[in-house]
């Protein structure tokens, strides 16, 4: 199976409340929220994968991504940040038997119900998170930028 990365456009917003919330706009009801922005572009990626499992587990087609220069600001949204998340979106759905231990099996049932997941959706989220650590891996660091340096009044 070819696998097929696509980059999610995920808005992160600020509001009243302390924290912030994240929504996908082009996958309506995947959202996601963390006290500070690095921890909102983190959760984003976990409701994004899923997100997606439930849609490719329901037979739902995944929409092709919208690019980011292409999505409109909405002026009622106090967008703090946009961020483009990962996802493997392979295609269709290949069955297999695997042979796996007993008690391997039973902590991946448990951790799949806690989740939302199916054992199938649960493997392949953990599988395509893997995957999109090792992308990010494998990605050349950006450069910090050079903090200026402070001034002592005096």
């Amino acid at each position: 199976m070819e696998q097929s990365f696509r980059f999610f456009v995920a808005i992160i917003e600020g509001g009243d409340a302390p924290g912030y919330s994240v929504f996908f706009p082009d996958l309506p009801g995947c959202t996601s929220a963390g006290d500070s922005v690095d921890e909102a572009a983190r959760n984003a990626q976990e409701a994004l994968n899923l997100h997606l499992s439930g849609m490719i587990d329901d037979g739902e087609a995944i929409p092709t991504p919208t690019p980011i220069d292409a999505i409109t600001v909405d002026p009622e949204v106090r967008e703090v940040a946009r961020v483009l998340i990962p996802a493997d979106v392979s295609g269709r759905t290949v069955r297999l038997n695997i042979s796996l231990d007993e008690g391997i099996v039973a902590l991946a049932d448990r951790k799949a119900t806690a989740r939302g997941y199916t054992r199938s959706g649960y493997i392949a989220a953990l599988i395509r998170d893997d995957a999109t650590r090792s992308a990010r891996r494998a990605a050349p660091a950006a450069k910090p930028k050079a903090k200026p340096k402070r001034r002592r009044a005096g």
